[in-house]
């Protein structure tokens, strides 16, 4: 059965087209990730489907009495509980339930009753529970009134709402923005179980890969439907790129040669005739397409100087706030090599231990050494709240780098993608994901030593986001990362620490075990299978059991990247003609030898790294 149908649709913003006679077609059960450039539309065309804009021509056509879930901006600040909240988006219950409540005739309430059990009235509390749980709210959170909290959690609260409507169309916009990496993971999960149709618009590449089956993307006005997941599209668009731009240098080859013949011939009356010939040859030839590539995104980040180990330690700490314990019995070692993402709800204290790990907030007992010549880069955030909205990209970098020319500022800012348009340009004006490329460039600005990104990837698209991944590849700076993106930190991080019941401790794992725990805490079946005496999930007891091949296999990983950039180190020198002047015999035999050592460590460690790779792949 087709869920929607969208047919020949143009619409148009303040005179400019987004849409001119695009289509789409979905089909009950097909989940359908949309992408484009940022400004494409494709919120807009969310909005289209659901009737608060009128398109200037085309047709939207709904399934008859098919229900569509969408997310509200937000749940108002309110008395009603979060749970009841949930339980009232089910509006054909709640009809029911006050109906009832009013004391019917007997006729009456039987059909009232047999439609509560048919639509299964007396499993919603539990199903609403469940899914206010996978996004954070634990049973004493559920009972709060709404007003107590802040607007984030509120949009976790109108996401529960969309979910739990249990929607024939289901339409999200961003929907992990204001989500954890705990309840990011949970709403994929609950997407890959969802039966209903969606369209899903999102930045989060893990979410499009693992949660969607086709992708639609809206360009040039038009939307494509590619069949697969987002890296299927990735690769298909990189083929046809590829093939367009091939066509072009063999078209441009042919005008080139026609063109040359007719310059040539055009003023010979013996040649004239063939001359004009190849001139309508010319004019019939298909028009060269350029391959329309966005600028590509770039981030760079300054390096800094290398430090001796460790750069940073904390011996039996305690944090918190006044009187308030947050974390303690904190045992922490930092090198400049090392890339750890913090695991664990929010509440929790991950913010916490990063203002700690920032100097940013003083631990209320245990001691902490710094090196005195670290730098530290910290993205908090809601960071962007403290920018000024009358100042520019150059005023904030002016003040941040007094120091610094006005072209040294610019540089600074062009390394994350702000030209001198966007340098001039008021922060009110810009987008979210500039204002989070102002706040990047702020943060590195003085080549820092660590950088700790709470949350960095917000307000950032796909391509930023992998410019981001690609920078902190060449970054030579320890990383601590705070992110909801699981797709971030499975690229970024080889270390996980949990933070939880007020401790930090290192997770011995990845983030597919992470997924597994967390789904047996909160997989209503495997809960049921317990309770009944029966075995958890066969891949949630599996798991753990992997945990120290894993754990292994990044540190193989660490390894030969350490290997290899000492090889690289005495390749350099080997190579250095000076080296071999003033009789250095001994230094040559000595970094031959330790090049020797080298090689065959690189070559047992790949055989150990081969070996434990089959052993998960049978696993």
């Amino acid at each position: 059965m087709t869920v929607l149908t969208i047919q020949d649709l143009t619409i148009r913003m303040a005179g400019r087209p987004l849409m001119e006679g695009a289509s789409l077609q979905v089909d009950d059960g097909r989940k359908v990730g949309l992408v484009g450039r940022n400004g494409a539309g494709k919120s807009t065309l969310l909005k289209a489907i659901l009737g608060e804009l009128q398109p200037d021509s085309g047709e939207i056509r709904i399934a008859q009495r098919a229900r569509i879930g969408h997310v509200a901006q937000e749940t108002p600040a309110g008395d009603t509980s979060l749970l009841d909240i949930v339980l009232e988006a089910d509006t054909e219950r709640a009809g029911l339930l006050a109906e009832l409540e009013g004391h019917p005739e007997a006729i009456r309430a039987g059909e009232i009753h047999e439609r509560l059990i048919a639509i299964q009235a007396d499993a919603a509390p539990a199903r609403a529970a469940t899914i206010l749980a996978g996004l954070g709210f634990d049973a004493a959170a559920q009972a709060r009134p709404s007003k107590e909290y802040s607007g984030g959690w509120r949009m976790r609260v109108s996401l529960a709402r969309a979910l739990f409507l249990e929607p024939d169309l289901l339409l999200l916009d961003e929907p992990t923005n204001h989500l954890d990496l705990e309840a990011a993971m949970w709403l994929e999960g609950w997407i890959q179980r969802f039966g209903g149709a969606a369209i899903i618009i999102s930045h989060d590449r893990g979410l499009l890969e693992r949660c969607v089956d086709s992708i639609a993307h809206l360009d040039r006005q038009k939307i494509t439907l590619y069949p697969g997941n987002f890296e299927n599209f990735v690769r298909v668009r990189t083929e046809r790129a590829a093939q367009q731009a091939a066509m072009n240098v063999k078209l441009a080859a042919q005008r080139a040669h026609m063109q040359s013949f007719v310059d040539r011939f055009r003023a010979k009356a013996t040649k004239a005739r063939q001359a004009q010939s190849r001139l309508k040859a010319l004019e019939r030839m298909p028009a060269i397409e350029s391959v329309i590539e966005d600028h590509a995104t770039q981030f760079v980040f300054p390096q800094p100087e290398q430090l001796p180990p460790p750069i940073l330690t904390v011996n039996r700490g305690q944090a918190g706030y006044g009187d308030h314990v947050v974390l303690r019995n904190l045992d922490i070692r930092i090198d400049q090599e090392d890339r750890i993402a913090l695991l664990g709800a929010n509440g929790n204290g991950k913010s916490t231990l990063a203002k700690v790990l920032a100097g940013r907030l003083a631990p209320m007992s245990g001691d902490v050494h710094r090196d005195r010549r670290m730098r530290v880069g910290y993205f908090a955030q809601h960071q962007e709240d403290d920018l000024d909205l009358d100042g520019t990209p150059l005023t904030h970098m002016a003040e941040a780098m007094p120091k610094s020319t006005a072209t040294q500022c610019r540089s600074q800012l062009a390394r994350f993608g702000l030209d001198a348009n966007r340098a001039d340009t008021k922060v009110s004006g810009l987008s979210g994901g500039e204002k989070a490329r102002l706040l990047m460039a702020l943060t590195t600005r003085d080549a820092p030593h660590m950088l700790i990104l709470d949350e960095p990837t917000n307000h950032l698209d796909i391509d930023a986001r992998d410019a981001l991944v690609k920078a902190l590849a060449d970054y030579e700076g320890a990383v601590i990362l705070i992110s909801h993106d699981p797709h971030l930190v499975e690229l970024v991080a080889d270390r996980l620490w949990l933070v939880a019941d007020g401790k930090v401790t290192p997770f011995e794992g990845d983030l597919d075990d992470y997924r597994a725990q967390l789904g047996g805490r909160t997989s209503g079946a495997t809960k049921r299978e317990e309770k009944k005496g029966g075995k958890p999930a066969p891949q949630v007891e599996a798991r753990p059991q992997h945990a120290p091949l894993r754990a292994r296999l990044k540190g193989i990983e660490l390894t030969l990247s350490k290997l290899a950039e000492e090889a690289k180190v005495i390749e350099g020198a080997l190579a250095n003609p000076k080296l071999y002047e003033g009789g250095k015999t001994d230094l040559i035999a000595r970094a031959t030898a330790r090049r020797a050592a080298i090689a065959k460590d690189v070559e047992r460690l790949e055989t150990e790294w081969l070996g434990i790779t089959e052993q998960l792949e049978a696993a």
